[in-house]
């Protein structure tokens, strides 16, 4: 089967900040861009950041007894991809929101997840199931 890509554009308020950050510790491949936005290829996605220097506050919701931060976007990795993804967030120093760990453990949707913020202050998740059906279990 495959699975349609998505496309997802998110403000930003420093190009070379988010240059860094998506292309030099995540990376992304950058595609086509200008002076005020940046095509990233996201694991086969089309990620978009656009100047836009105006952001509006982040809400939270309760889960696992973590504040996760609301919007987020990110991906679902390997468990090895997980692992190896965090531990070059924490080489750089990168602050966490929710550290690395282990969700609903031994229930429906067990997953490797962490949050953290990109320079403009994007929250983003990136997980991981040891079992990839139980990405929708419910």
């Amino acid at each position: 089967m495959t699975i349609p890509r998505f496309h997802l554009a998110m403000p930003v308020d420093d190009l070379d900040a988010a240059r860094h950050f998506y292309g030099d510790l995540i990376g992304c491949a950058q595609g086509r861009s200008s002076d005020t936005w940046i095509d990233w290829n996201l694991h086969g996605h089309q990620f978009v950041t656009h100047l836009a220097p105006a952001r509006p506050q982040q809400a939270h919701n309760p889960v696992d007894g973590h504040d996760v931060p609301i919007p987020h976007f990110g991906l679902i990795l390997t468990i090895p991809e997980f692992h190896k993804l965090a531990d070059r967030f924490r080489d750089a120093g990168t602050a966490f929101v929710i550290e690395p760990y282990l969700r609903f453990e031994g229930l429906p949707g067990e997953q490797w997840t962490m949050f953290l913020l990109d320079p403009a202050g994007n929250a983003l998740e990136f997980k991981a199931f040891a079992d990839d059906a139980q990405v929708f279990a419910v």
